[in-house]
């Protein structure tokens, strides 16, 4: 993902499916820290430390008070594990929260668990947060380096898996928003299966 993608351009939803439950997922173009959503999903690192990609567009857009929380989120609770995310507020950004998900590093052993397991832990938090709408990006498929293909079905599936799981989640709507047409159309391609 190339920094300069962040804010070029308005997000758009280019394909949604709606669950049994009645959740929608949408697949969008565009620049999470853009979203109008209750939370926004960080691709962090375990020490909350926001310094490139989409943890960088986030802190830099949403202003210092993102950073500041995180470091006070790992003095209070230690570092950040793929299960469970951290929050903190969304400083500047439209949305109210910042959850920051742990994705694993390509190569490190277990990483379709550990992707899975940020997801399902983002989406725990988006509940005990009482949120309904939720963006997030392609965790660990930057940086991290997990091939994006897997990680597009990984991600889906946790997302539908969460849902049967859990049906009173109060979360109506979650996005996960892409910054170019090749990564959508990889997600688009497994959307439906």
């Amino acid at each position: 993902m190339a920094r300069q993608g962040y804010n070029r351009r308005v997000n758009t939803v280019h394909a949604e499916q709606t669950l049994p439950g009645g959740q929608r997922i949408q697949l969008i173009e565009g620049d999470i820290t853009a979203e109008r959503v209750d939370a926004i999903v960080n691709a962090a690192n375990a020490d909350l430390r926001h310094g490139g990609g989409v943890a960088g567009a986030i802190s830099r857009k949403g202003g210092p008070w993102i950073q500041a929380e995180s470091f006070e989120w790992v003095r209070c609770h230690g570092r950040v594990t793929h299960a469970r995310p951290a929050w903190t507020s969304a400083g500047t950004l439209q949305a109210r929260h910042v959850i920051h998900a742990v994705g694993p590093i390509w190569g490190e052993g277990d990483e379709d668990r550990k992707l899975a397991e940020a997801i399902l832990g983002s989406l725990r938090v988006a509940d005990e947060l009482e949120l309904k709408t939720l963006a997030l990006p392609a965790i660990s498929t930057g940086t991290f380096g997990f091939p994006p293909a897997r990680a597009a079905a990984l991600i889906l599936g946790a997302i539908k898996d969460y849902f049967s799981t859990n049906p009173a989640s109060r979360i109506e709507r979650v996005g996960i928003v892409l910054l170019d047409l090749p990564a959508l159309e990889l997600f688009r391609q497994r959307l439906g299966s």
